[in-house]
């Protein structure tokens, strides 16, 4: 299980991850932007969904842990080593 720390930014244009970047705590984040409004959880829904589409994965192998109202989450993927995730934000 890879635990993955996301900074999401809701209403934008279109679907996009923005690559990596640091946190004012030194942890890498990935930036990832949804069409979804922060409504009812939609902006969250919309960025497991993205994600699982961009790693190749069923939805349900990704889990918002903590982050539910925040502009950052921590959302764990199943079965996935860390290198994997180098292909986010590669292109």
């Amino acid at each position: 299980m890879v635990k993955l720390v996301v900074r999401l930014t809701p209403k934008a244009a279109h679907d996009r991850i923005d690559g990596w970047d640091l946190d004012e705590f030194g942890r890498q984040i990935l930036k990832v932007r949804v069409k979804a409004p922060p409504i009812e959880g939609r902006a969250n829904a919309a960025l497991l969904a993205f994600l699982a589409k961009e790693l190749g994965l069923p939805k349900s192998r990704l889990t918002l842990m903590s982050g539910d109202t925040s502009r950052y989450k921590l959302v764990s993927v199943d079965d996935l080593e860390e290198d994997e995730l180098t292909k986010l934000g590669a292109s």
